[in-house]
């Protein structure tokens, strides 16, 4: 794949990602939203139908990692690292455009929260926050779920069945469901340094009235955590495999 192919696969397919998976959360938690209150369920399948769409989408053009954390898990198993600028920047590019995506559908509801008596604090719907801040826990946190991401998605592609009939994307994507029902009530299941940090970006720099604070004293550990997740994958998958 070129190295063109690659980025405009990860910006199409990783701002797929966040037009549904912020998406959701803006429908559950804005008022005047038809789904308002819909609940966690309702958000975890929203966030794996969007890997779902974002994934199949750019896998012809780029494989479809739309995942920093993938990324690097791949690359330290294969030692092939040519490539992984070019995935990342895709993925930063398209994580943005996402959440840009995402304020102008729910631009009327965005409008309308500012305008409430006691308006709703909006970074919630771009990123994620703890349910404790607690750095240690919360890093462990998002280390051991994107473990739980990524050491699966290395362990599918040896499962020659799922690359042959196409579903290993819909797998991942039932496995994304299950890390937020599973594991997502601590942090809000980054799992994704772009999905967190290009969204943060997008959320500080849109004039969103009332939107509140875009929390960057957190913003490292949904970057960090997931990195040292996914480069612990690749050890363990090289090592056990």
């Amino acid at each position: 794949m070129s190295n063109g192919d690659v980025f405009l696969g990860e910006v199409i397919g990783t701002a797929i990602l966040i037009l549904f998976g912020a998406g959701v959360v803006a429908a559950v938690v804005l008022n005047h939203s038809k789904a308002k209150d819909a609940g966690w369920v309702v958000i975890a399948f929203g966030w794996g139908f969007g890997v779902l769409a974002g994934a199949y989408t750019a896998a012809p053009l780029s494989g479809g990692h739309l995942n920093p954390a993938v990324t690097l898990g791949i690359a330290v198993d294969t030692g092939d690292w040519d490539q992984v600028p070019v995935y990342i920047a895709g993925q930063m590019v398209g994580a943005m455009l996402g959440a840009v995506l995402c304020w102008l559908v729910y631009y009327a509801q965005f409008r309308a929260n500012a305008e409430e008596e006691l308006a709703q604090p909006t970074l919630g719907i771009f990123s994620t926050s703890p349910a404790i801040r607690n750095p240690v826990a919360n890093l462990v946190t998002e280390i051991i779920a994107t473990v739980g991401l990524v050491l699966p998605i290395l362990a599918f592609g040896l499962t020659k069945g799922l690359g042959e009939s196409g579903t290993a994307v819909l797998v991942v994507a039932f496995l994304v469901v299950g890390i937020g029902l599973s594991l997502g009530g601590p942090t809000g299941y980054a799992i994704n340094p772009a999905r967190d940090l290009g969204p943060r970006i997008v959320h500080t720099l849109l004039p969103i009235p009332n939107k509140g604070t875009s929390d960057w004293g957190y913003a490292w550990i949904p970057v960090v955590g997931p990195l040292i997740g996914g480069a612990l994958s690749g050890v363990i998958f090289n090592a056990a495999f």
